[in-house]
């Protein structure tokens, strides 16, 4: 039987570009992966801080007697002692506008994270919860989209809080004592949104050819060659 050397040296070709592909949308999903759930770890963790605004050294004495640190769920003092004492907030409709809607918007975006983390999970190449090809890449999508919501709504907390913190260091109406600066809590969140959008956006591009095929199909004729009518 003859085979023509140049369909073996075809279909070698295109084996290996399917096989780089696969890689190169394999280590796309696991990059995303990683930064989504890096960036899922950080906005758990500026949730929990109590650094989202901290007393704003504005004094020509930068000596104090302590430090405020206000938080989503309590506010605390750091004597220059060094001891510190916390106290959570008594009642949430005491809490003003934007510290409601930090809480709120936060937590569902913790919760979209371990979400798209389970979603991504079930249709990543590695794993075998989903047989269907077509079927993971459309669950990987869904996975990079609930991040990239996810850090959407971390976002717009972040920005109102700094916002409001920079218009009140501004205002001269109100009082050295009362003004405050963005505190670290704010900034790892911000960190957090690149690492879900960028993650998201990864999971999002991987794979867009996976279920179908990536190259066209070609006939062979009655006497062994390619069809040319599909050469280009």
């Amino acid at each position: 039987m003859y085979i023509d050397p140049v369909l073996l040296e075809t279909l070698y070709t295109l084996l290996n570009r399917r096989k780089r592909l696969t890689m190169l949308s394999a280590c796309l999903e696991f990059l995303g992966m990683g930064l989504c759930l890096l960036g899922s770890l950080l906005v758990m963790i500026a949730c929990g801080l109590p650094m989202w605004k901290v007393t704003a050294f504005i004094d020509m004495n930068i000596v104090v007697a302590q430090t405020n640190w206000d938080g989503l769920w309590m506010s605390c003092v750091v004597q220059s002692t060094g001891q510190m004492q916390c106290k959570m907030h008594d009642s949430v409709l005491a809490l003003s506008h934007d510290l409601q809607t930090a809480r709120a918007l936060t937590v569902i975006a913790a919760v979209l994270g371990v979400a798209g983390l389970v979603v991504t999970i079930a249709g990543a190449q590695c794993t075998n919860c989903i047989k269907t090809e077509l079927v993971k890449a459309k669950v990987v999508h869904a996975g990079g989209v609930v991040y990239i919501i996810s850090g959407l709504l971390v976002l717009v907390p972040l920005c109102w809080m700094a916002n409001n913190i920079i218009v009140d260091f501004y205002n001269p109406d109100v009082s050295s004592s009362k003004k405050r600066e963005i505190g670290a809590a704010i900034y790892i969140g911000w960190a957090a949104t690149a690492l879900l959008l960028l993650g998201g956006t990864m999971l999002c591009c991987s794979c867009p050819q996976r279920g179908k095929s990536a190259y066209p199909t070609k006939t062979i004729s009655a006497n062994g060659d390619f069809d040319k009518r599909h050469y280009v």
